[in-house]
C-alpha cells in the first residue's frame, strides 16, 4: 500500500485533541488498519505492536518515552497530518516514579523480570498494567513436583488489598520453566475469581490471565481469591519464585517433592541472601517472610 505523506487538512479531527481521539479519528479517515500502520512505522525504523497503537488510540495508555515519542513523530508524517499535530495533544509529561499513586518502595517490572519488555506488550494487549491498583496483604502458595522433576500443578491463595478506587481483577503472571511450552500451561480460578482473557508470548515463556472479581474494590478494601497453575509442559523444574513489585505483608511458599525424586539440597533465596532450607518428613519445604520488601523471594533446589 502506497501512503501518501504530504499534509492533509483536518483540523477538526485534532483541534481541540484529545491525544486519543486526535489519533483514533486521523487512522478513520485514512482507512489504514493497525497492522498496516505497524508494518509501515516498522519500514521506518520504529518498532510499535499493534496492542500499543490500540492502547494510544483507545486512552489506555498515552507515548511517553522519547521511542513512543519519535513514533508519533513518524505516525503524523504516515496519517498526513501537519508535523507537531499530534505530540502537542500530549501535553507535559505525566508525574513518574515509583511513589506516584503506588505505595512507598514499589518498584518496577524491569527491576524483577528480565523478560519485562514483553510482559508490558501483554499487558498493553489487556489494556492494563495489572497490579498499579492493588497490592498483595497476604499470599500462600504450594508447588508440588513430580517423580519427573516438573511442577504440574501450583495453588495459590491471596489476600488482595486495593489501594486505588474501581478495582476489579487481578492479572496473574506466569513465568515459564526454561524449555516449556508456554501453550501448555493454563490458569483455573478456583475461589472468589473468574478466568478472564488470557495472553501468551511463546519466545519469551510468558501467560497472563485475568481473574475477574464479581465486585468493584475501594481503596483499602481487600478480597481473597483461590487459583492454580496447571503446567502440562513436562520440564524439570528447579526454582519457584515471586516477584513483588509492591511490601507485601506476608509470603508463604512450600514446596512440595514426590518421594521416588527428592533433590540433594533446598536453598531459600531473597535479595542476594541465600540459606539451605531442612526438608520435613512429608518430603516437603518452605519460607515464611513477613512483611515481604519489593524483589524476589523463593526456593531453589539441586538434583543432583
Amino acid at each position: 500500500m502506497n501512503i501518501h505523506t504530504g499534509p492533509v487538512h483536518s483540523p477538526a479531527a485534532l483541534d481541540p485533541g484529545p491525544f486519543a481521539d486526535a489519533l483514533r479519528a486521523a487512522i478513520t479517515a485514512r482507512g489504514l488498519s493497525l497492522d498496516s500502520l505497524r508494518r509501515h512505522l516498522s519500514e521506518r525504523g520504529v518498532r510499535v505492536g499493534t496492542a500499543t497503537l490500540s492502547c494510544w488510540q483507545n486512552g489506555r495508555r498515552r507515548p511517553e518515552r522519547p521511542d513512543s515519542l519519535r513514533a508519533v513523530s513518524v505516525l503524523e508524517e504516515l496519517l498526513g497530518l501537519r508535523a507537531g499535530s499530534l505530540l502537542v495533544l500530549l501535553g507535559p509529561p505525566r508525574p513518574r516514579g515509583h511513589g506516584v499513586g503506588l505505595p512507598a518502595g514499589s518498584r518496577e517490572y524491569r527491576h524483577i523480570l528480565p523478560s519485562w519488555a514483553a510482559l508490558t506488550d501483554l499487558l498493553a494487549s489487556l489494556g492494563t498494567v495489572a497490579d498499579t491498583k492493588l497490592h498483595i496483604a497476604a499470599q500462600h502458595e504450594q508447588v508440588l513436583i513430580d517423580a519427573g522433576g516438573s511442577a504440574p500443578r501450583r495453588e495459590t491463595f491471596q489476600v488482595l488489598r486495593a489501594h486505588q478506587d474501581g478495582v476489579d481483577r487481578y492479572v496473574a503472571i506466569v513465568d515459564a520453566d526454561p524449555g516449556a511450552d508456554i501453550e501448555r500451561i493454563d490458569v483455573e480460578a478456583l475461589e472468589n475469581c473468574r478466568v478472564g482473557r488470557v495472553r501468551r508470548d511463546p519466545a519469551a515463556g510468558l501467560l497472563v490471565a485475568e481473574l475477574l472479581f464479581d465486585l468493584t474494590l475501594r481503596p483499602n478494601q481487600t478480597h481473597l481469591i483461590r487459583y492454580a497453575v496447571a503446567d502440562h509442559a513436562g520440564v524439570e523444574c528447579r526454582d519457584f519464585h515471586r516477584g513483588f513489585r509492591f511490601p507485601a505483608g506476608q509470603y508463604a511458599l512450600q514446596v512440595r517433592f514426590d518421594p521416588a525424586y527428592l533433590p540433594v539440597a533446598c536453598y531459600a533465596y531473597q535479595g542476594g541472601a541465600e540459606r539451605e532450607l531442612p526438608m520435613t518428613g512429608h518430603h516437603a519445604v518452605h519460607i515464611n517472610v513477613a512483611p515481604v520488601p519489593p524483589g524476589i523471594v523463593g526456593i531453589r533446589w539441586d538434583w543432583h
